[in-house]
């Protein structure tokens, strides 16, 4: 039987990278984003339940939810998040297992769970073993605040709101170092697999 393992990181740590790398590889990923997308979009219960919760004012005039303004509501009220985590989480864990299984059963020896937030939303009873993709933390501020347009003020709430990375790469199976270039990257996820699949 294969083997189930999470990849996570921090924000702007660069793991979205380490998970092109694995598809390179030909690894099969399920994406809890992707996912998350998927679980949310309009008559999915998920969809229902946030509207339930947070009202028709975070929908845009298609019907969709308004991603920036539920984000920008849940980054400043911790108890919205957890609220809105409430219902997103069961739905992403359930898709996640069930396309993890389905790559085990075609023979698949590796499936790995691609979940940015795999210790906040207590995913980690999916898989086995952790890969944490890590950065600097003035690294990560950087990436972040250029990546995504981010005041320093913003970037370091966002980083805030979940587990420092060196709180996940002390608890992590395995730890891909990303401070240094997209070939050292490269080479440490090339070895990772080697060692896990050989």
């Amino acid at each position: 039987m294969g083997k189930i393992f999470g990849l996570t990181g921090s924000i702007a740590s660069g793991k979205s990278t380490v998970s092109n790398f694995l598809k390179e590889l030909h690894i099969p990923i399920v994406d809890a984003d992707v996912i998350a997308k998927e679980v949310v979009e309009i008559g999915q219960t998920a969809y229902k339940m946030i509207v339930e919760a947070f009202g028709s004012e975070i929908l845009l005039d298609s019907g969709e939810i308004n991603r920036p303004l539920l984000g920008s509501i849940i980054f400043n009220d911790k108890e919205k998040r957890l609220q809105l985590n409430s219902i997103v989480h069961p739905e992403v864990r359930r898709v996640m297992k069930e396309q993890a299984d389905t790559y085990l059963k075609k023979g698949e020896p590796l499936v790995i769970l691609d979940i940015p937030l795999l210790y906040e939303g207590d995913s980690i009873e999916l898989v086995e073993k952790v890969i944490v993709v890590t950065v600097s933390e003035e690294t990560q501020l950087e990436r972040l605040m250029n990546r995504n347009g981010l005041s320093k003020e913003d970037a370091l709430l966002r980083i805030a709101s979940q587990i420092p990375v060196k709180e996940k790469a002390a608890r992590a199976d395995y730890v891909i170092d990303n401070n240094g270039s997209l070939e050292d990257t490269k080479i440490q996820v090339i070895n990772l697999i080697n060692k896990i699949i050989s």
